[in-house]
């Protein structure tokens, strides 16, 4: 009886000594890399024609996602909803920060950062940052790099990496990768392109080059040879963002933190093409997001692709989790944790986004809602009598000018240039039966339903969210 109970002690005191070397693991170091207008033009995503290695690699050490989305496809407000947890029509930053436009996220949000500080973290920034007030999104260090040289800024992030100190780094890296600068195919030959790519290319960068033949078009986009060749500049500019995320692999794996970091890859939005940025169309909205989480390496080296349905509003509350913060679903945030998903492939519960955009730039009012599932997805279009606006460096895009001038019956991708600019009150899409979302079932007898039941949930959304344009249901 005596060594019967013996033995259920020291097992008991292992139990408890495996459970107390548990919590006294270190906390992860996170690492939250950014791209400026990437879609899911990578290798990993399907694009054979595209080099990123590096990208790819990290798929395969980590979870991909095949139903990843932001939910607003303009710079400023994404990255707002990326660093709050908050739809942006919530947190104020409706639209561009810089220059006249002027948005501002309101003074009493506590963003990310401050957060990831109170949980013990060392907080770091790098490249592009388009927000403000930096009192509100305020990191303990920014450290310099071009955001046009990713690989530059990798190399300015190993003393963060080997920094001898009890805390863990949290680092926000963002590149200006691969967005576009406004200029034409045809500018200066001694200036860099509408890419970013420039002569004589870019420190410790081997720049790879694509011809336009080569090029994968998407069906939003015309297939032209002027696509094709800005397109062929957009992949340049995508294997310079691949190269800058293998450096930061290699550095964190010199300073030997890898095994303790997790990483996770994404875009603000969709590329920069009329059809994808600034629109909710899939185009626009569809990201790329890999986590790369040690304890959620896959064996066989192959990756795990989960089919989970995120949203960038999610991010904060996940790297809450990750970080160890309790009582994240009492923050008061919109997102929610997508940590559960990391490893698996289908995960119950996550099958529907919204999705919030109101501005661009401040010439650009144009609010849409957005609700998706897994096979419709409803934008209220709530300006819809006004034209669709453009952004600056998209109306000047030779692959739109060059259909705009055609006339308003010209198809650009999927649709004539009249219905790009002209749009309905709402538009409902069967993305099972029609993924290039070109029939609008609004006004269809046998989808009278389904509308109803998802004005409902964007209704439900919008009130939950405290969504002041929720008023334009009862008067407009």
């Amino acid at each position: 009886m005596i060594r019967k109970l013996s033995i259920v002690m020291c097992a008991l005191m292992l139990a408890l000594s495996a459970h107390s070397v548990a919590l006294a693991a270190p906390p992860k170091n996170i690492v939250l890399f950014v791209c400026d207008d990437l879609g899911t033009d990578v290798g990993c995503y399907g694009n054979p024609a595209i080099k990123t290695p590096h990208i790819d690699q990290l798929a395969r050490e980590g979870t991909r996602y095949t139903h990843a989305f932001c939910t607003t496809a303009s710079c400023s407000a994404s990255r707002s909803v990326i660093l709050t947890g908050l739809y942006n029509h919530a947190n104020a930053q409706y639209g561009h920060e810089h220059s006249y436009h002027h948005f501002r996220t309101y003074d009493n949000i506590k963003s990310l950062p401050v957060r990831m500080r109170e949980a013990g973290y060392r907080t770091a920034r790098i490249g592009k940052f388009h927000v403000g007030p930096e009192e509100v999104y305020k990191f303990d260090i920014s450290l310099p790099g071009n955001a046009r040289s990713p690989v530059q800024m990798a190399d300015h992030c190993r003393e963060l990496f080997a920094a001898k100190s009890d805390k863990p780094f949290f680092l926000y890296i963002c590149t200006a990768d691969p967005h576009r600068s406004g200029a034409r195919v045809q500018s200066d030959p001694h200036k860099p392109d509408a890419f970013g790519n420039k002569p004589g290319g870019y420190p410790d960068v081997e720049e790879v080059t694509y011809d336009p033949k080569d090029v994968i078009v998407p069906r939003f986009l015309p297939d032209t040879p002027t696509c094709r060749a800005e397109l062929a500049q957009y992949y340049q500019s995508v294997s310079r963002i691949d190269q800058g995320l293998g450096r930061l692999v290699q550095n964190l794996k010199d300073a030997g933190v890898y095994d303790n970091t997790v990483i996770l890859f994404t875009s603000d939005h969709g590329i920069a093409f009329p059809g994808g940025k600034t629109t909710l169309y899939e185009g626009g909205m569809v990201v790329p997001m890999i986590v790369q989480d040690p304890a959620h390496r896959p064996a066989s080296g192959s990756g795990t692709v989960s089919d989970a349905m995120i949203s960038l509003v999610d991010l904060t509350p996940t790297l809450l989790d990750i970080a160890g913060v309790q009582g994240i679903d009492k923050l008061g945030l919109h997102g929610r944790s997508f940590l559960p998903t990391v490893g698996q492939e289908s995960t119950p519960n996550f099958d529907e986004v919204n999705a919030s955009h109101t501005f661009h730039e401040i010439t650009m009012y144009y609010p849409m809602r957005v609700v998706r599932t897994r096979q419709y997805k409803l934008i209220w279009n709530i300006a819809h009598p006004l034209p669709f606006p453009f952004a600056s460096d998209l109306w000047e895009a030779p692959t739109w000018q060059e259909k705009y001038q055609e006339g308003p019956d010209a198809k650009y991708g999927q649709r004539t240039v009249h219905d790009y600019i002209h749009r309905p009150q709402f538009e409902l899409y069967d993305l099972k039966a029609d993924p290039d979302e070109i029939h609008n079932l609004a006004q269809s007898p046998e989808h009278k339903a389904v509308l109803a039941e998802l004005i409902g949930k964007l209704k439900a959304f919008q009130k939950r969210t405290a969504d002041p344009w929720i008023l334009k249901w009862d008067y407009e």
